[in-house]
């Protein structure tokens, strides 16, 4: 990452935390430095080493070297994680629509992969919950003359048949059948592929796990994840702020939405599972990537 990045970082971290402070203790000597303990801490999660292979470089222990980086972790979550890791607005969603319309995907929000795959990842994702309560962007869109309203998400052939999912064809049968599973599975590589971007730039995520517990392993993914976003937005030339990208940090206004009422949920959720759906969405899909070839 860039200096300026890494110090933006290193201030947020210190303001938040008083254990990235240098201070001295009852005999007078100082202690360590912000530098020494965020260097120890994305060095290793950089290169995915254990602390004992920096406590030289950075002049501290192992012991300090570990605490160090768990610390940095949690304060990195929680001073740019309302930032890094908010749900997308309302403008978010319509430039990702234009986006995939443009690859002839309409009304596509994204791919989808996971290692809990099938209902092992659905039934614990908050995003398939708030989903499951219709608390997301609104998407409509029209195809062969039908009306959809919910977004979906290009997946692999694991995952259920709920109305937003779109699957490939197995075994596709007709050049229009065949082209759309080609395109389908060219476009769900934009997910494998940001996964191999983070793990080549994070080595703790691609090297087995450093510790045995559950809560520290989510943190250290996830502070990855939002120091990835901070590289990524610093590297993108400014005019990519020209074309629909719409953060604006805190004055943002969170969507206040009611909770929906358990016939409500019940409804959606049947709506999600519906696999007539599904079916039509896909076919439809078919002859509008096949159209959308020919017109282009």
């Amino acid at each position: 990452m860039a200096r300026h990045v890494f110090n933006r970082i290193r201030e947020g971290v210190v303001a938040h935390d008083p254990y990235f402070e240098c201070k001295t203790d009852a005999l007078g000597k100082l202690g360590f430095f912000s530098y020494q303990k965020c260097t120890a801490a994305i060095r290793m999660l950089a290169y995915g080493i254990p602390g004992d292979l920096v406590d030289e470089y950075v002049r501290m222990s192992e012991t300090t070297c570990l605490m160090s980086m768990y610390k940095f972790c949690q304060a990195v979550i929680e001073v740019f994680g309302p930032e890094y890791l908010r749900q997308p607005t309302a403008a978010d969603t319509e430039r990702l629509l234009a986006t995939n319309a443009a690859r002839g995907f309409l009304g596509m929000l994204g791919s989808i992969d996971c290692s809990h795959n099938d209902i092992n990842m659905l039934q614990r994702s908050p995003f398939f919950a708030r989903l499951a309560e219709s608390h997301s962007p609104p998407v409509n869109f029209e195809i062969n003359g039908l009306q959809y309203n919910k977004g979906y998400y290009l997946a692999d052939g694991i995952y259920p048949l709920w109305s937003t999912f779109v699957k490939t064809i197995s075994n596709p049968q007709g050049e229009k059948r065949k082209r759309f599973a080609q395109m389908q599975e060219s476009a769900r590589k934009d997910v494998e592929h940001a996964f191999g971007v983070l793990q080549s730039r994070w080595g703790i995520i691609r090297n087995p796990a450093l510790s045995w517990d559950e809560r520290k392993l989510w943190e250290v993914m996830t502070a990855c994840v939002i120091m990835h976003n901070m590289i990524v937005e610093d590297e993108h030339d400014d005019s990519i702020f020209d074309q629909g990208f719409d953060y604006q940090g805190e004055n943002v206004e969170p969507l206040h939405q009611e909770p929906a009422t358990f016939e409500q949920f019940v409804q959606f959720y049947r709506e999600l599972r519906d696999w007539n759906v599904y079916l039509d969405l896909q076919n439809d899909l078919v002859e509008h990537v096949w159209d959308h070839i020919d017109n282009q």
